[in-house]
């Protein structure tokens, strides 16, 4: 059968089904929302992070997602970004995707799962699923109770990993859940009335430590951590509106802050959770494995957000700011390892669930990391159907490779460059080396400019590879989180690459074109079967950049014998 099921649709689950169904895998992709993304999503509104420092910008789906965004919502609509997603989806033909249905059972057959059933609310009927591989990226680790999976929650104390971060006794204490609100700038002054409801806040003293500026995203507003960040959840949403909706009553009726002209456009009546349960895997990353920069041979994603460890009180927290931002190196590497369980053979995990530490969650919960984990564990369930083998005895160098090639870079490896592109000869060495980030490892030129790759004999072209630059140093989220009356921050990058030609010389002299117009990504693949002796790139215009700018040029296929 070699079906998989994804649990859960926020960025880990999205890229997670992609990844296994562009490699050949039949997919479900279970979510209990009537949208994607999660924290992302429109219900929730939190701007995608991930890891910081130069040329770290995560690749992948992830990126290419963004691109599309920027493309194709420039009026930075978080509806149209939900279509996005949602698109994304629905192109894939080897994807299923169920909206607005609830995992609520799973039966176990020789300590496998055998199949999950979930409820649809919409169309009112259960949806029983039977596959090989389940991946849950449902943020709260819904299969763990439902199978039987060991889990983890809370701190643990200092000892039981060497830790510096936790607490010295173990505790049941998290990181809490936010509801945001979304503001945007008018052309006049606006009013607000708050309901009756919500707290008050009448001067700044009672929001100590607290940046409520208008490009803040509020993300302070926050609670859950002393209580149950799952069955709670529900009580914990109408504090955190009455919160809310005081936080923005403040602004415009106690004191100067800026916003006369500003409305409350969105209040999100979802909270966005930061951590609650999480598999344990056949490793648990610690606090020394981000400090050492987690160099391990298994190494499938990356993070590098500091260790951002929000204290448990969140916003009832009034002895300083919310939050500690413990220094993490950027990026470190995570290991397959932490992606599996340790008792469920067939159950795999992406997301803020994924078997680390408390202390290692706060540098590797946020969506970007996020979603390198998720096309990590879709690629793996690829990886696994081909060669029939097992989370514990798959071929880690293959999938390595996989991901690189799909533009995931892995923390101190190299993509290896294929055979057919070491044999051309160019001028352009610089697009041969398997290195798609950097400065250093970039190829410029004027618009027009052909790069040409020769042979010398005739070959059997199968696909071309190209990686454009995206500007992976850019310093804008993937959607705003207030709209001001004119927004400038958040573009389609100038630096990509929107019109190229690739010509085809064949041996009796003849040529074949491949004219692309509009590109919007950074990762470009076209299939074909071609005999040729000369490969030209002819890199026309940008989306902006006076320069056309690129990382890779790569041709796969054989030399004739």
């Amino acid at each position: 059968m070699n079906k998989v099921l994804v649990v859960g649709g926020g960025l880990a689950g999205l890229c997670a089904a992609l990844a296994a169904a562009r490699h050949g895998c039949r997919v479900v992709l279970m979510q209990d929302r009537p949208v994607l993304g999660g924290n992302a999503s429109s219900e929730i509104r939190m701007w995608v992070c991930g890891a910081h420092g130069k040329d770290n910008r995560e690749g992948g789906i992830c990126e290419e997602l963004f691109l599309e965004n920027f493309y194709a919502n420039p009026s930075h609509r978080y509806s149209l970004w939900d279509g996005v997603l949602y698109g994304a989806a629905i192109e894939e033909k080897n994807l299923l995707l169920l909206l607005n249905c609830t995992c609520q059972s799973a039966e176990m057959q020789d300590g496998r799962i055998a199949s999950v059933t979930g409820w649809q609310l919409n169309s009112e009927t259960y949806h029983t699923v039977r596959a090989t591989w389940f991946a849950d990226c449902s943020g709260d680790s819904i299969l763990a109770p439902l199978t039987g999976a060991p889990y983890m929650y809370g701190r643990e104390a200092k000892a039981e990993y060497g830790e510096t971060i936790p607490p010295d006794v173990a505790d049941r204490k998290t990181m809490g859940m936010s509801c945001i609100f979304q503001i945007r700038e008018t052309d006049h002054k606006t009013t607000f009335v708050p309901p009756k409801w919500a707290y008050s806040y009448p001067d700044d003293s009672c929001l100590p430590f607290r940046d409520h500026g208008i490009y803040s995203n509020f993300w302070w507003i926050e609670l859950g951590g002393e209580d149950d960040c799952i069955h709670d959840t529900d009580r914990l949403r109408d504090e955190l509106l009455k919160i809310a909706y005081g936080v923005w009553d403040h602004m415009k009726n106690h004191g100067d802050h800026g916003v006369d002209n500003w409305e409350l456009e969105w209040m999100g009546f979802l909270p966005g959770k930061r951590e609650s349960r999480r598999y344990r895997g056949a490793y648990v990353v610690n606090e020394r494995d981000v400090l050492a920069g987690g160099p391990f041979p298994d190494v499938v994603a990356y993070a590098g957000w500091t260790m951002d460890d929000h204290f448990p009180a969140g916003f009832r927290y009034r002895e300083g700011h919310p939050t500690i931002y413990h220094p993490a190196p950027s990026p470190w590497g995570i290991p397959f390892r932490a992606l599996y369980s340790e008792a469920v053979p067939n159950l795999l995990f992406a997301g803020r669930n994924i078997s680390v530490t408390h202390a290692a969650l706060s540098s590797c919960r946020v969506m970007a990391t996020c979603a390198l984990l998720g096309q990590a564990v879709g690629s793996a369930v690829a990886v696994m159907r081909e060669d029939g083998t097992t989370p514990a005895t798959i071929d880690i160098p293959k999938l390595q490779a996989l991901l690189l090639e799909d533009d995931c870079m892995l923390p101190g490896i190299r993509r290896e460059v294929a055979p057919l592109t070491r044999l051309a000869h160019t001028t352009a060495n610089v697009l041969q080396n398997g290195l798609d980030r950097g400065e250093e490892n970039l190829f410029t030129c004027a618009p027009g400019t052909p790069i040409v790759y020769e042979f010398d004999a005739p070959v059997s072209l199968r696909g071309v590879r190209l990686v454009f630059d995206s500007d992976l140093n850019r310093d804008y989220h993937n959607m705003p989180c207030s709209y001001p009356l004119q927004e400038t921050r958040f573009f389609l990058p100038r630096t990509l690459v929107r019109d190229y030609t690739l010509i085809f010389s064949h041996p009796d002299g003849t040529e074949s074109r491949l004219h692309v117009t509009d590109n919007h990504q950074r990762l470009c693949r076209h299939t074909l079967t071609e005999e040729v002796v000369r490969v030209t790139l002819i890199p026309e215009a940008s989306w902006g950049s006076p320069d056309m700018r690129l990382f890779s040029f790569e041709v796969c296929g054989e030399a004739k014998a």
